[in-house]
């Protein structure tokens, strides 16, 4: 008889997370982090991604009654133009961003942390994926973001969603750019001698 499996907490309330470890065989529990993202600088857009996946996994792994879990704390920037780009704050620049990232390529930076708080330790990347902007007209641009659609994701866009055709292609994981890096969560687990496997329900 085998034991159950070890009980994993994801410390984001992203939907397309929790539904990227559902797909891949887990069943976490969500807490949400509360971090002031704000608060969070890093010299890069790669480093500010992890240093908040850091944070929020931390925030998250510090309360009492998580202590036995796996912590997973992720959080997304948009590279473009060296800056970091997180969820827009309104229409407005929603508009201005999606002007801005047609007909170019931008890198979706995720970084990602398993914090296992048995053993006290944790281990963290960053996942970057390029991703290549169609050219959608000032019309299409309009109804995308009246859709509410792009003010709840980085970047202002999402693989899984009505921004799809919007996106010509990407050179690396389509998970990553929705939210988590399975491949990756796979090897910063196995830093943690736990297997993916193992966590399958």
């Amino acid at each position: 008889m085998t034991a159950d499996p070890r009980r994993v907490v994801l410390a984001s309330a992203s939907p397309a997370r929790l539904g990227l470890l559902r797909q891949a065989g887990l069943t976490p529990e969500v807490i949400v982090s509360g971090v002031d993202e704000d608060k969070v600088h890093a010299p890069t857009p790669a480093e500010l991604a992890l240093a908040l996946a850091e944070a929020k996994a931390a925030h998250v792994a510090a309360r009492p009654e998580v202590f036995g879990a796996l912590v997973i704390g992720c959080d997304s920037v948009l590279e473009l133009d060296k800056q970091a780009l997180g969820k827009p704050a309104d229409a407005e620049e929603a508009t201005a961003r999606w002007k801005a990232m047609r007909g170019r390529a931008g890198i979706l930076q995720t970084g990602h942390c398993v914090y296992d708080t048995a053993a006290k330790r944790y281990e963290s990347a960053t996942a970057s994926t390029v991703v290549r902007f169609g050219e959608p007209t000032d019309q299409e641009i309009a109804a995308y973001v009246a859709s509410g659609e792009p003010l709840h994701v980085a970047g202002a866009f999402t693989l899984d969603g009505r921004s799809a055709p919007f996106i010509d292609g990407i050179d690396g994981d389509p998970g990553n750019v929705i939210g988590l890096s399975l491949p990756l969560l796979r090897k910063l687990l196995r830093k943690l001698n736990v297997e993916i496997t193992d966590l399958w329900t």
